[in-house]
């Protein structure tokens, strides 16, 4: 934060210098698994949310968009890349709802106010993460067909996770909320 803090007058630079390093976080956080049954959890979902609240939605759509770019033209930010392949390809696959959905959720989450009382952030904050799950449920069922069993598969796996992090991003919020004004 020292390095923000020391260029006052330079928002630009500022700005650029916190997108980079936010999408260098969202690449981290797909990269670590926490163990957790039945799928392992990342804390994809869990960045893409806190950089919406942090740096408010004109940021953390940049953010995202930049994130999704360096996935597009083939680096390995996305969670099971390169294993699973890069670029396009990756990109294209199951979880192409669930990455576009980040851009609305980053949305959502840094447009909200969370300067309410504690039920209410929580309840932003499901609304928030229910788009990505939209969209990526959405998604896979046009991609393999909804006579599939959906649901289980991109949603009931990661139910648990999602309110841990959400509990978590609740009661960080009204903290988070504070680096805007660093901007």
């Amino acid at each position: 934060m020292e390095i923000i803090k020391a260029l006052p007058n330079q928002k630009i630079i500022k700005s650029l210098l916190i997108i980079f390093l936010s999408s260098l976080l969202i690449t981290i956080s797909a990269k670590i698994k926490i163990p957790f049954y039945p799928v392992p959890m990342t804390m994809q979902t869990f960045v893409v949310i806190l950089v919406g609240i942090t740096f408010g939605w004109k940021i953390g759509v940049a953010t995202i968009s930049l994130y999704l770019f360096e996935g597009l033209i083939g680096l390995p930010v996305f969670a099971g890349t390169p294993e699973k392949g890069i670029g396009l390809t990756y990109f294209v696959g199951p979880t192409m709802g669930y990455l576009v959905g980040f851009i609305f959720a980053t949305f959502v989450a840094g447009y909200l106010n969370f300067n309410t009382n504690i039920l209410f952030v929580f309840l932003k904050l499901i609304f928030s993460v229910s788009i990505i799950y939209i969209l990526g449920i959405l998604w896979l069922g046009n991609l393999i067909g909804w006579d599939k069993p959906i649901l289980e598969l991109g949603l009931k796996p990661f139910l648990f996770a999602e309110l841990f992090k959400i509990s978590l991003l609740t009661i960080l919020s009204k903290k988070l909320i504070t680096f805007r004004k660093f901007i």
